[in-house]
């Protein structure tokens, strides 16, 4: 015989709707909330009154001890026998018409399912102001079972349908609906297919077991089971949940939860309960724990279920308290944010939260100090994204290295720490430029810049407002006070040959503006716009104006390429002004914003010979031309190729050809004299070496121009960083990466190419 891990039986719905009320089988009535629309319900109705099959149901045996009691109830009622696992839709749509009992909706709000029968030809409908008003309808079927005599109802229906007709009806007519009527009764009599599983049946087997026979092919999150358990041992628990998850959305009078970033959901909720209270980020472990059982040994207990449930109940106390709440938005907004527009992802919100619960609850941190360690936690995970794709081990890994502090200090200390691996120097120099090419508007990268300039009191273009009152939503001001506009206007784009959206619209194409302003910009290019708006700020305003909004100097006449490229470092730069500012409270100096590399200015020949040769500054005396006979032409070439390549396989840097290693300034002379060669023809071949060994994107990020040093002309290659791998074909070699260690380039092979390739652009 087969082994089965279920048993059949068959369940009359009064028997069910009995056992719902005992407390047999748990109902849990907004453990989610009811999604069925009326019609279905109708449907439902209709094909049982058929004699139709209407599906199974599949119930979860709770495996509760004998005599075990609810906890958080005044009443301690005994804990259900039987969970339900598919077919709560359908039973809550009967319960409610058979019971007259509201419904929580989606939108928490909460109603009757009406639905209306016509005897006449057995046929139902939704009940509207039309349904009602028909003397052949009974306009709400629940009054069959509201215990208020049958026989009396169906009385009442024949008096208003005859008074609606204007005449008696004939006696057989009557008894034909009659007979409909007590058909309809009959359907607390109809029965239904129940598969139970057993307690010991794990839950990803009952979630197996749903999705393969679940014609809807819904698949069961852990959260509908840590809720369902709720329903089953702590039914007040997640009502509390429920209620929080509904008042942040309905915003009633009073205190609550709204605000102008989330309206988190149950589930939400429930994973920052369930991180604060077992300190576990993974919640197949919280159901697991939940259920009674002991992750080490395996040992399921009453004991152990109990112990769980009462450090579920503090945590919940200290999550849903409204002071909390809101003190852990402030620190939000003290992160530069203004409302749910510029919140990227839910789950940074959420899971910063649980770090300020844990920072208040076990190390009674100040709330000041405690707001502005979570506001610098929140711009970090919300800039790089830190709990977006495979979330739940990240917030495992995060709880254990704080669960090693001792104290309020250790724990900022903790955090800060986790801030810095996160946000290193390559970050802010490669990383986040590198992550702000772009087109979409809806980024963890754009929204750290609007923060940032909220953080830097920064006013939009040409206005004399501050940005973080015009995108503050309880300022009231009007959605286009303010907007982002194209610095490249698209019309002008598409007039010179720019027509892709995703080219037009790349991020660092960007800027606030105020509407008035960007009525008068229109269409025009930048170079004609720009400097007559600019000349009516001062001074002062104008250096402002250049730093908050990245605009590299002489912007407005820039090739667009090189306009995306430079201020694609600039906003990086005020992205990292403004985390220094939270962080310290000053702004960096200058130099400190951004590396030698992204040369604002750039560096002269003059400023590189002062140096010498360092990790971003290299001298080669040619790129063609040998001085030593025995060394051949490819070989000078190849070296240029390496050095390139090694700066875009690190932090970037420039190479000065013409110049030899101790400095001398051998100038390119010999170079355009062996290949016949004018300075532009000279440029335009170098490039071509590059694209040739390293590849297309690689040549766009590196610029050679040629400087002139007491007549001698010297080929500047200035080279960016590259956002991924760059292998070299050169002599010998097919497929190399070359990086910079301190003033030399070397080779990288084996376990330390593989190495280096994971952490650096892991």
């Amino acid at each position: 015989m087969a082994i089965t891990v279920f048993k059949d039986s068959s369940y009359s719905l009064s028997t069910l709707l009995e056992e719902i009320d005992r407390g047999e089988i748990a109902l849990p009535d907004i453990q989610r909330p009811f999604v069925w629309k009326a019609a279905k319900v109708r449907d439902l109705f209709d094909s049982m009154y058929r004699g139709f099959p209407v599906g199974h149901l599949l119930f979860w045996a709770t495996g509760a001890e004998m005599g075990a009691r609810r906890i958080g109830t005044h009443a301690h009622e005994a804990v259900p026998r039987l969970m339900i696992v598919d077919g709560q839709q359908r039973l809550t749509s009967l319960y409610s018409v058979l019971t007259g009992k509201e419904v929580l909706r989606e939108d928490y709000t909460s109603s009757r399912i009406r639905i209306a029968f016509r005897p006449r030809d057995g046929s139902f409908e939704v009940a509207d102001a039309a349904v009602v008003k028909d003397p052949e309808f009974i306009p709400d079927v629940s009054i069959l079972w509201d215990g208020g005599g049958r026989a009396k109802k169906v009385r009442e229906f024949l008096k208003r349908l005859e008074a609606g007709k204007k005449g008696k009806l004939p006696e057989e007519q009557r008894d034909d609906l009659e007979e409909a009527i007590d058909r309809l009764y009959d359907l607390r009599n109809y029965p239904f297919k129940v598969m139970e599983l057993g307690s010991n049946v794990g839950e990803e087997q009952v979630a197996d077991v749903f999705v393969r026979i679940n014609s809807e092919g819904v698949r069961l999150g852990q959260a509908d089971f840590i809720l369902t358990l709720m329903s089953v041992w702590w039914e007040e628990g997640r009502k509390q949940l429920e209620t929080f998850a509904r008042d942040a959305r309905l915003r009633p009078q009073g205190p609550s939860p709204a605000n102008p970033f989330i309206d988190p959901s149950a589930d939400q909720m429930l994973r920052v309960v369930a991180g604060f209270a077992l300190r576990r980020g993974r919640l197949r472990y919280v159901y697991q724990v939940l259920r009674g059982k002991d992750l080490e040994t395996g040992e399921v207990s009453a004991e152990i279920r109990e112990k769980q449930f009462a450090a579920l109940q503090e945590a919940q106390a200290e999550t849903l308290s409204l002071t909390n709440w809101h003190e852990f938005l402030k620190a939000v907004r003290r992160a530069g944010y203004r409302s749910r527009a510029m919140i990227s992802s839910q789950n940074n919100l959420m899971f910063s939260y649980l770090m300020y619960l844990i920072g208040h609850r076990d190390h009674r941190l100040d709330r000041k100090a405690l707001r502005e360690a979570i506001a610098q936690w929140f711009f970090m995970t919300s800039l790089t994204g830190r709990y977006t794709g495979n979330f739940e081990s990240r917030v495992e890994q995060d709880l254990r290295r704080i669960a090693e502090a001792k104290s309020g200090d250790e724990f900022v200390a903790t955090l800060n720490g986790i801030i810095d691996t996160a946000l290193t120097e390559d970050y802010w120099t490669i990383q986040l430029p590198s992550s702000l090419e772009t087109s979409s508007a809806y980024g963890p990268t754009v929204f750290a810049y609007h923060a940032s300039l909220v953080l830097l009191n920064a006013r939009p273009l040409f206005s004399p407002l501050h940005l973080g009152e015009l995108l503050d939503p309880s300022a009231h001001a009007p959605k286009s006070a303010v907007e982002r506009h194209h610095l490249f206007p698209k019309a002008y784009l598409t007039r010179i040959g720019i027509d892709r959206t995703v080219q037009r619209n790349q991020i660092a194409n960007y800027a606030f503006v105020e509407w008035p302003d960007n009525t008068k910009i229109g269409d025009s290019p930048p170079r004609d716009y720009f400097p007559p708006l600019f000349e009516e700020l001062g001074p002062q305003e104008q250096k402002q104006t250049r730093f908050w909004h990245a605009l590299p100097e002489g912007w407005e006449q820039m090739d667009y390429w090189e306009f995306l490229q430079e201020r694609r470092v600039l906003i990086a730069g005020v992205v990292r002004a403004a985390f220094n500012k939270l962080r310290t409270g000053r702004l960096p100096e200058e130099d400190e914003l951004l590396p030698p590399w992204a040369g604002v200015p750039e560096r002269s020949l003059e400023e590189l010979l002062a140096d010498m040769e360092t990790e971003r500054v290299e001298f080669k005396s040619s790129a063609y031309y040998s001085y030593k006979p025995e060394v051949p032409t490819r070989v000078i070439t190849d070296s240029v190729v390496k050095t390139v390549a090694g700066f875009l396989n690190a932090s970037g840097g420039t190479l000065a050809v013409g110049v030899a290693d101790d400095g001398e300034i051998l100038g390119i002379q010999p170079d355009l004299d062996m290949k016949n060669m004018d300075g532009d023809r000279y440029v335009n071949s170098l490039t071509n070496v590059i694209e040739r060994s390293l590849g297309s994107l690689a040549s766009t990020m590196a610029t050679i121009e040629l400087q002139a040093v007491d007549g001698v002309q010297v080929a500047l290659v200035r080279v960016t960083p590259s956002p991924e791998p760059v292998y070299a074909k050169v002599s010998k070699r097919n497929g190399a990466l070359f990086v910079r260690v301190n003033n030399s380039t070397r080779v990288l092979e084996g376990a330390d190419l593989v190495g280096y390739v994971n952490e650096r652009w892991a």
